[in-house]
């Protein structure tokens, strides 16, 4: 059952709503409708965001934290109020008469005082009589429209905070120090690799440049931005990069590579060419090498490594996703991002997830980043990651980019460094399973 509420939409009437998601309970085109359908679905479900769909392209309803039932009765709810949709903007008739705000009818769905009742009279219909007990303009909610195309019902549910976080993480200074000396440490099982190479993919404005700029800074001591990175509707990054990591200005390279790709894009033709995934997979692409979204890369092409060795191939994907767009990742994207998985999985690379810009997502991590594990919108938002990409959720790791920072700040540093390690264990795991491959041919032969 899918709901017709795009998730932009959904998006914005939860943030009228709180900390909050739709779980959609009634649908009338596959329950019918009538009253007995709306009532079985719905009754004592509390609270619920009613919506009506009409053959004028009208998106409009009503939310109450009342409970639905069939009394005929009149019921108080001060916090009701009407809305209409008009794209992603929300405009909210509150309640007049908070006594009325509701009535319990059996022969109809949702029906908010006498001002507005879909499914009237178990019919595909809308009774609409603004200024009892909600004043709105008929001709802006409805457009006058009184023919149902569609009518859902969602409950409310509330998103929980945790007082323990449900992923422990040490926030000390000393754990800082650790991990990062695990990294400069760390020597890949494989002696004809010297540096695991990850693929960053993404989303235009994700985070990938970013990230590889927060882990750069990490280890140089202070904000610093050697890869392209902001804001843009187009991807900063035009060409294939393959960026190593130094300890300290004048330190040794890290035994990681973080490879950047162009952005993933809706549209076909623009963006990273799918196509060019398997080139860079298998070492074939050169660094530096620039992207075409309308031609893939061919064996022609200049730099073209054409017996590339296992230290050229890629041992760990990472997909970066914002956290701020998951709910309204457009379903072209989604389809890409699966297209890449089933090319990845093919080759047996292991893959993970990095949920960039927690702060901006949920105002409890905003407030400080230690709490990024005790957000129950931050853990929504990996169920949802996990569910829409097919990773299982300890396969996503969230992380704060430095992006308006001057200085490091050690919290943010032992996330982003905990994501490193988890790239390079995936690697190991990698490695392991090629290793298992040779002895296995060795013996057979």
């Amino acid at each position: 059952m899918n709901p017709r509420l795009t998730r932009s939409q959904q998006k914005t009437v939860c943030a009228q709503l709180g900390n909050v998601k739709l779980q959609l309970l009634y649908k009338a085109s596959i329950h019918g409708f009538t009253g007995a359908a709306f009532h079985q679905r719905c009754d004592n479900c509390c609270p619920t965001v009613s919506v009506g769909y009409n053959a004028a392209g009208y998106v409009f309803g009503g939310f109450t934290k009342q409970p639905f039932a069939q009394s005929g009765q009149y019921v108080h709810d001060d916090q009701a109020f009407l809305f209409t949709l008009s794209g992603e903007n929300l405009h909210i008739y509150p309640v007049t008469s908070p006594d009325y705000a509701v009535r319990m009818m059996s022969n109809t769905g949702p029906y908010f005082g006498e001002a507005l009742v879909l499914v009237n009279g178990s019919q595909a219909a809308v009774y609409s009589s603004p200024g009892k007990y909600y004043n709105f303009n008929a001709a802006e909610v409805h457009g006058n429209n009184l023919t149902l195309t569609e009518c859902e019902v969602y409950q409310v549910e509330v998103i929980p905070e945790y007082e323990k976080p449900w992923r422990p993480v040490v926030w000390e200074n000393e754990q800082r120090m650790e991990l990062m000396e695990s990294i400069k440490s760390y020597k890949p099982t494989v002696s004809s690799v010297s540096q695991v190479r990850v693929l960053l993919i993404g989303q235009v404005g994700a985070g990938k440049s970013s990230f590889f700029n927060s882990i750069n800074s990490v280890f140089r001591g202070h904000v610093t931005s050697q890869a392209i990175a902001g804001c843009s509707t187009t991807s900063l990054t035009t060409q294939f990069r393959s960026h190593t990591l130094k300890a300290g200005r004048e330190g040794k390279p890290l035994p990681i590579i973080l490879c950047d790709t162009m952005g993933l894009e809706e549209s076909t033709g623009v963006g990273l060419n799918i196509d060019d995934i398997s080139s860079i997979l298998n070492g074939h692409l050169p660094d530096r090498y620039r992207f075409n979204p309308s031609a893939p890369l061919n064996s022609d092409t200049h730099g073209y490594r054409k017996s590339p060795g296992l230290k050229d191939q890629i041992h760990c994907v990472a997909y970066v996703v914002d956290a701020c767009k998951v709910s309204i990742m457009p379903t072209k994207l989604e389809e890409k991002l699966d297209a890449i998985r089933r090319k990845v999985n093919l080759m047996g690379i292991p893959q993970l997830v990095l949920l960039t810009k927690v702060d901006e997502a949920c105002p409890l991590v905003t407030e400080d980043v230690r709490n990024v594990y005790k957000s129950g919108y931050i853990k929504h938002m990996m169920e949802e990651v996990s569910g829409r990409i097919g990773m299982p959720m300890f396969c996503i790791v969230p992380v704060k980019n430095y992006s308006q920072e001057l200085e490091l700040d050690p919290n943010c540093d032992i996330l982003l460094l905990s994501a490193v390690i988890q790239m390079l264990r995936f690697a190991d795991n990698y490695f392991d399973e090629i290793s298992d491959r040779f002895s296995n041919s060795d013996v057979k032969g």
